[in-house]
């Protein structure tokens, strides 16, 4: 699990790599852009940056995967203390919580 969790680390990092620049400011010169591409370009920033910040608390969630592998809590659900069933685990490698306490 730690392979596929290190290998789902890099994985994001390069995705959070690849939308910085699509996230970045937009040009908002009319002259340059005409006003219904530049409405298009303010959109494609604006779902490029709600983007990065899914794969940023996605990485941050790895991260805490792999600290609580190296502490021997990894498959334990960090609220209420049940084990995290492997499905649910093979799915989300990353998942903090038990299926009960992610839906409540």
């Amino acid at each position: 699990m730690r392979a596929r969790l290190l290998s789902l680390k890099a994985e994001l990092q390069a995705a959070l790599a690849g939308t910085q620049e699509q996230a970045g400011t937009v040009d908002l010169d009319q002259a340059a852009v005409g006003r219904l591409s530049r409405v298009d370009a303010l959109q494609a920033q604006a779902m490029a940056q709600e983007q990065e910040r899914r794969t940023q608390i996605r990485l941050e969630q790895v991260v805490n995967a792999v600290a609580r592998l190296d502490n021997d809590a990894y498959g334990i659900c960090v609220r209420c203390g049940d084990d995290i069933s492997e499905g649910r685990l093979e799915a989300r490698p990353e998942a903090p919580f038990c299926l009960a306490c992610a839906s409540g």
